[in-house]
């Protein structure tokens, strides 16, 4: 695999990225709390990637966050949207992206034990029950 210039990646590629780091942090979760069948998985999956859920997680991770990295999370969320979802504000869809982006940044820079720690942090009370 070639090494990725993150300097040099749109702040919606990172935000695409991202979203596939935060789906496997939450795959992790689930997996590792017993859930097996896939009805189940993608049942608790939702409550941790809608962009409500998201929002509401950005919102604990601020305090805990970088110069350098609540600036990726502004960049993200500051990005242009055309559309949001049906179940979500037009503020907690762009925050939810501005968290997308950070976690791809993060991934992309290497620093995945971060994501992963701040993913803790962000979900430390979400349970998949």
């Amino acid at each position: 695999m070639t090494e990725i210039d993150v300097r040099t990646v749109s702040t919606a590629a990172l935000a695409y990225f991202g979203d596939s780091v935060i789906e496997l942090l939450v795959r992790r979760r689930l997996v590792g709390e017993g859930h097996s069948s896939s009805k189940s998985l993608n049942n608790h999956a939702r409550a941790f990637v809608s962009a409500p859920s998201q929002a509401a997680a950005m919102a604990k991770l601020l305090p805990h966050l970088s110069e350098e990295e609540a600036a990726v999370f502004r960049r993200g969320r500051n990005v242009g949207h055309t559309n949001t979802p049906k179940n979500a504000t037009v503020a907690e869809y762009r925050s939810a992206t501005g968290m997308e982006a950070l976690f791809g940044y993060l991934y992309l820079t290497g620093r995945q034990d971060r994501a992963a720690a701040l993913f803790e942090i962000a979900y430390q009370t979400k349970s998949a029950e």
